[in-house]
């Protein structure tokens, strides 16, 4: 590879931040920063949860730390912050935390009319406030500061460009994380540091603890009807593995995409893409 090129793509030296980087998904992200040469921070509610995850890292030569961090509590996130600081200021942050509840999805025996509020408060809370509001606040200063700025990367869904049936909550939400990312991009750049950019990534469909539920039968794997429809509606005909994140991810997170902000990039196989006919 030119080495031009290989450092466009480099983020060796730069101090990463993965919120939910124990999750399916959020440990492929922390794995692809890690090998893309970041020191990535893993963080879990429980700090032994994330400690665990950035030493399976280390020991595959990465540099990695753990580190506690509750997204809905001001104090830990205070906390974190701190400790970033400490280790140079942060250059990159992911957005890792979210997801849906069972309780806040519609079904057979689940009307809309009798959905609990609190559920669906709780999946709203989950994915805007704690997966991209609360942690902007947190991070954004102390990135904002450094001359070279750094990237801010949100999780939205499918489900926050194209609402999906059953899951109202979650698509409110998501669809809010997109909305977010582009105000955020704006402001931070015209406000604070017009190198520090937001972007964010919309998986398509991958198996996750939280939807495994709704796309294959429990015990036995078998991809569900409505687990069909979406691969019948996906035009690479699969769920997306974890591993097909990292490369949207470490190009949003690097200098090879330091003149986009604010979009909002599909990884879906297609899905966003296929009219159905």
């Amino acid at each position: 590879m030119d080495p031009t090129l290989e450092r466009l793509f480099s983020l060796e030296g730069k101090l990463a931040l993965v919120t939910g980087g124990t999750g399916i998904l959020g440990s492929a992200v922390s794995r692809g920063l890690a090998q893309a040469g970041a020191h990535v921070l893993v963080t879990h509610r429980r700090a032994e949860d994330a400690e665990s995850a950035a030493a399976g890292l280390r020991e595959a030569g990465h540099r990695a730390s753990g580190l506690g961090l509750d997204v809905m509590d001001e104090a830990s996130l205070r906390r974190a912050a701190a400790r970033t600081r400490s280790l140079g200021g942060l250059d990159i942050l992911v957005n890792g935390v979210g997801g849906n509840r069972p309780g806040a999805t519609t079904a057979p025996d689940m009307p809309f009319h009798e959905l609990p509020r609190a559920a669906v408060e709780e999946v709203m809370a989950l994915n805007f406030l704690g997966g991209a509001f609360l942690t902007a606040q947190a991070f954004a200063p102390q990135m904002a500061e450094k001359e070279a700025g750094g990237a801010i990367l949100a999780i939205s869904s499918m489900s926050g460009i194209r609402p999906l049936t059953r899951v109202p909550g979650y698509s409110a939400a998501k669809a809010a994380v997109a909305n977010f990312t582009a105000w955020l991009a704006t402001h931070l750049a015209q406000e604070y540091n017009p190198r520090l950019r937001v972007n964010a990534i919309a998986p398509g469909f991958f198996l996750t603890t939280q939807n495994r539920f709704l796309l294959t039968e429990e015990g036995t794997g078998a991809v569900t009807p409505r687990g069909r429809r979406v691969l019948d509606h996906t035009p690479m005909g699969r769920f997306g593995a974890p591993e097909d994140l990292i490369g949207a991810v470490v190009w949003l997170c690097s200098d090879a995409a330091r003149f986009v902000t604010g979009i909002v990039v599909p990884v879906d196989g297609g899905f966003s893409a296929y009219a159905g006919v």
